[in-house]
């Protein structure tokens, strides 16, 4: 064994054991004796894409595939890497290569249907996703990805019998467990819970933020971050001169829309690939990777406008939120958020796994946080399947404010 050969396998020694900047240091060690050492570059675009460094991943695991086209690991992590990006259909051309020569890679089988799925033939991708099933029934992720890709193809049974499965190989991973109770709720079995589990909200966000902007900007008409700042400059123009609150910020869309009334703009959110792309749009004073309810109680009477665009759709019971805005509000202060209107009071779980509100409701829930409702208008906030996606918002202000 030579030596950059000997860094590599310490390096992948200490990678399992999930010393990561270590096993960092022995790859790049290992690359600058033997610059195109295809298990010191693969192994490093690895690690790199798991703390997020997306870009300098994508290049190293296209010079790992470059240097070892044959390989099957070196391809399916490069497809891996190409569908985070949202390069979906290199992606996949990369997988099926990849498959081609290791047809019992059960993660590729899994990582393939997912890429099919997230470009919109969720048809396709049951395939692949009940064979990755099949091949490690152990694996709730397995499970779930397929529950969810046949929700998506419009079959409520298929994706009952998947969750049940997830749940069922969950053991002791909570968080699949959680994932799977949601979505087995969402699907009318079993009672609600009162939130979406973060886990799944982060996982998802995490997913999609690639292609997050293109797709709702495009594909899905979203309209919800320039509705609600039409709906504040109407009671407060914009003149850049207030500590605003962007709640559940994403990628930075609806950042985009409040920076007007904002002297300084700080966002949170729970999924950090969000905040990556939020970050390089230069608006934000401060981003914060934190869950809604823990930041806000940090935060008291410090902000001016708080706005949470397509954000409470993953709360089913409100007050808990109401309450923690209200508490990091000024006097005068406003608070407004978008919400997918419901029959249902309080509210219900629909298919798609987000909360749909009864307006009423609602706006007894503002009273008891001590808000009064200042603007409640009907809106389409998108488009889903073809169809309109009604929606309210809601501008409150802090009763005798």
């Amino acid at each position: 064994m030579d030596k950059a050969d000997e860094l590599v396998a310490r390096g992948a020694n200490r990678h399992r054991a999930g010393r990561m900047a270590e096993a960092e240091s022995h790859y790049r060690r290992a690359l600058r004796l033997e610059p195109n050492h295809p298990d010191a570059l693969n192994l490093l675009a690895v690690a790199l894409r798991a703390r997020g460094a997306l870009t300098d991943a994508l290049q190293l695991s296209a010079r790992a595939v470059a240097m070892a086209p044959e390989q099957p690991l070196m391809l399916a992590n490069h497809g891996a890497a190409l569908a985070e990006a949202g390069r979906l259909d290199e992606a996949v051309a990369a997988m099926r290569a990849a498959l081609a020569r290791a047809p019992a890679d059960a993660v590729t089988w899994r990582n393939l249907g997912q890429a099919l799925a997230a470009g919109g033939d969720a048809a396709a991708a049951l395939e692949p996703l009940l064979t990755a099933a099949k091949l490690m029934p152990e694996d709730p992720d397995a499970w779930l990805a397929l529950a969810q890709a046949h929700a998506q193809a419009g079959d409520p049974v298929g994706a009952r019998g998947a969750a049940r499965a997830a749940l069922a190989s969950a053991g002791r991973h909570r968080a699949a467990a959680e994932q799977a109770q949601f979505m087995l709720a969402a699907l009318g079995e079993g009672e609600a819970p009162p939130r979406a589990p973060a886990s799944y909200v982060r996982h998802l966000f995490d997913q999609f933020a690639p292609r997050f902007d293109a797709e709702l900007e495009g594909r899905l008409d979203y309209r919800t971050p320039a509705l609600l700042a039409d709906a504040l400059g109407a009671i407060l123009p914009p003149q850049g001169v207030l500590s605003v609150l962007d709640l559940g910020c994403g990628t930075g869309l609806s950042g985009v829309a409040l920076a007007p009334f904002a002297r300084r703009l700080e966002g949170v959110d729970l999924s950090p690939r969000m905040l990556d792309v939020a970050r390089a749009r230069g608006i934000y004073a401060a981003l914060h990777q934190a869950d809604l309810l823990h930041f806000l109680p940090t935060r008291r009477a410090n902000f001016d406008i708080i706005a949470a665009a397509d954000v409470l759709n993953y709360l089913g019971d409100l007050a808990p939120a109401l309450a923690a805005m209200r508490g990091a509000l000024r006097p005068r202060g406003l608070v407004a958020f978008s919400l997918e209107a419901g029959e249902v009071a309080p509210y219900e779980l629909a298919a798609g796994m987000r909360y749909r509100h009864e307006t009423g409701h609602v706006r007894a829930l503002a009273d008891a946080a001590g808000f009064t409702v200042l603007a409640e208008p009907r809106v389409v906030l998108r488009q889903e399947h073809g169809a309109p996606v009604e929606g309210v918002l809601m501008v409150l202000r802090p009763t005798g404010g």
